[in-house]
């Protein structure tokens, strides 16, 4: 600000800026009461102006006397702020669009927002990336706000934002990552001695899921144990719930999808009161996906599952969520004999994954072979294996992968093809570390 202006708290120097901006000249500002050497000398800081002539300066440059005053105006500060509101709002209810439409809005005018509300803006910003996919501008994000100083370590933002950084890391693929943050934020809050909350309850829980998804399966269930515990006798429903959601999957990656179902069905009636709808409606999915791989399950029950998370991920689920509930509507259309149908909702899945080179839209390809299959249609179902195995080259290693070579292998295997069984599930081994013996394509005989 100019000296000359100092004394006048700005107020020509925002007067002259406004004038300017909107193409006026100071002739235009002036009227029987106002001079035009009067609003010079207005705007040159050398007089200032009473509360009449600042409400008439104001109205003829357009904005409010408060704003000529003080240089804050309190109306437009309402409406970023509503603005941040209503981004929170639709990231709630799966308009993560508009969502960052309205976050990134409010920040570009970022000075006009107290430091609470840019924090909370960025955050929903970071969090739309996230649910919109874009996992690179989510993490620089979320890593700005997680290494701020005035991110307590132990407060629920922080562990708010753990949680968030593990998360993205795991869906971009780097285990590692996600893993070390989970890891070092679970020993920050076991040095700081506090008291468990939710929130931690839910850092444990994410962090489980990460090694489930590392295939780590041992670290995954001591973790579950412990936090099983701390959870009953701590935690609320929602974290309670949590902790289970994450136990099932642990149980089902080990085989026991009676308990895995058990543990979806407990985290489900936990969940049940919330109103968070995608949760319940991704634990509904899930009910029903362990459903069909056990012999027995009630399938209309499956069905009902399936249907009403379905209307949930339509409502606020992201296309990977949504892709996934088609995809288990395909292998129950299997179960049920309906390979047309099954074909159609295969390739819906995949239409909503828009063929990305992902491991989700490969185990949605094995899905549409078992179907080809089933219709008679041999050589289509080869052709769509023959692409998994194209595009799960494309891939890292990872568990999800290894476990989309087995089902393959399965379905190559179930059809009569042996020796593409042997190929995938060759695969699948390596997946999980299981690395061929050297020379063992030597062997020429069989032994005795």
């Amino acid at each position: 600000m100019d000296q000359s202006q100092s004394g006048t708290n700005g107020i020509g120097q925002r007067l002259r800026e406004l004038r300017q901006k909107r193409g006026l000249n100071q002739q235009d500002l002036a009227s029987a009461d106002i001079s035009v050497s009067y609003v010079s000398l207005i705007e040159t800081g050398k007089r200032v102006p009473s509360e009449a002539v600042l409400k008439a300066l104001a109205e003829r440059v357009g904005c409010t006397v408060d704003y000529l005053r003080t240089g804050r105006d309190d109306v437009r500060v309402k409406e970023l702020e509503l603005k941040v509101a209503f981004g929170d709002m639709a990231l709630r209810n799966g308009a993560n669009g508009e969502a960052l439409q309205s976050y990134s809005e409010a920040l570009a005018n970022a000075p006009l927002l107290g430091e609470a509300m840019v924090r909370r803006a960025r955050l929903g910003q970071a969090l739309a990336f996230e649910k919109l996919g874009r996992l690179e501008a989510a993490i620089q994000l979320f890593n700005v706000l997680y290494d701020d100083p005035e991110t307590i370590p132990g407060s629920a933002e922080w562990a708010q934002l753990a949680v968030a950084l593990c998360r993205a890391y795991r869906d971009s693929g780097d285990q590692v990552m996600s893993i070390e943050v989970g890891e070092r934020a679970m020993k920050q809050l076991d040095r700081l001695g506090l008291d468990v909350t939710d929130d931690h309850i839910q850092l444990g829980s994410t962090l489980m899921g990460c090694y489930y998804h590392r295939g780590d399966l041992t670290q995954a269930q001591l973790l579950s144990n412990r936090l099983t515990q701390i959870a009953e006798e701590k935690g609320s429903r929602v974290a309670r719930g949590s902790v289970y959601w994450n136990a099932a999957l642990v149980a089902a990656s080990k085989g026991d999808l009676k308990e895995s179902l058990a543990l979806a069905e407990r985290a489900l009636v936990l969940m049940a009161e919330t109103d968070n709808v995608r949760h319940i409606g991704l634990l509904k999915s899930n009910c029903a996906a362990y459903m069909l791989e056990l012999d027995g399950s009630d399938l209309e029950r499956a069905e009902g599952l399936l249907e009403e998370a379905q209307e949930a991920m339509l409502e606020v689920g992201t296309a990977a969520e949504q892709s996934n509930v088609e995809t288990s509507r395909a292998r129950l259309a299997l179960r049920q004999g309906d390979p047309e149908a099954a074909m159609e909702r295969a390739s819906r899945a995949l239409g909503l994954l828009r063929n990305e080179a992902r491991w989700e839209s490969a185990a949605t390809r094995v899905v549409l072979a078992q179907a080809q299959f089933e219709r008679g249609d041999s050589t289509g179902g080869a052709q769509t294996l023959r692409a998994v195995e194209r595009q799960l080259g494309q891939i890292p290693v990872n568990r999800n992968t290894a476990l989309v070579w087995r089902q393959a292998g399965d379905v190559w295997q179930l059809y009569g093809h042996p020796a593409e069984a042997l190929t995938m599930y060759q695969h699948a081994m390596s997946g999980v570390g299981l690395v061929p013996l050297k020379g063992a394509a030597r062997v020429a005989a069989p032994l005795s």
